[in-house]
């Protein structure tokens, strides 16, 4: 084999090792409830940004979220934002999350789409949420993620979460994705 496809083939491998060990890491923070350890995973310009999933007819697909800047979504957030959902969370006085829910994120299907000065991925995600005794939740979809390389890391410039469900029996939406 040719020694400069090979030494590509490995900077392709290690570079999707990085981003994966990246977003386990992510998961970690995120299922530990290290949530000011995750805000710093966030660039400072972050768009988190959340459609609500219609169902459509057969030949509308391209139809079934709801648009960017247009239409109500399920979040829309830049990092102020985020930080304030994580203060009230650790206030203890979060209604919808006290006692704060035990959550497992799980993630594949990693796709590294670009690799230029930011990083186009894209994966596939499973959070699975239990509150209390009795309730508990799974979240389905894919997501598509802007990395922008930091030393010798990773923060997350843009996530877009594309649910598969069209209706949520979830109570609440405080958990991150």
């Amino acid at each position: 084999m040719d020694t400069t496809l090979e030494r590509a083939l490995l900077d392709q491998l290690l570079l999707r090792q990085q981003v994966e060990q990246f977003y386990n890491a992510e998961a970690e923070l995120l299922d530990s409830r290290q949530f000011n350890a995750w805000l710093d995973l966030l660039a400072e310009d972050i768009r988190y940004w959340m459609p609500v999933t219609i169902n459509k007819e057969s030949g509308k697909w391209d139809e079934e979220r709801t648009r960017e800047g247009k239409d109500l979504n399920w979040f829309d957030e830049g990092k102020f934002e985020l930080e304030q959902r994580v203060r009230q969370i650790e206030t203890g006085l979060h209604w919808a999350e006290e006692p704060i829910s035990r959550t497992s994120h799980m993630f594949s299907n990693l796709q590294i789409m670009d690799n230029s000065c930011t990083l186009a991925t894209r994966c596939r995600f499973l959070i699975y949420r239990n509150r209390g005794e009795t309730e508990t939740d799974f979240f389905v979809g894919k997501r598509h993620d802007t990395l922008r390389r930091d030393g010798s890391g990773f923060k997350i410039a843009a996530r877009q979460i594309f649910l598969d469900q069209s209706v949520l029996l979830a109570k609440n939406l405080t958990l991150f994705f």
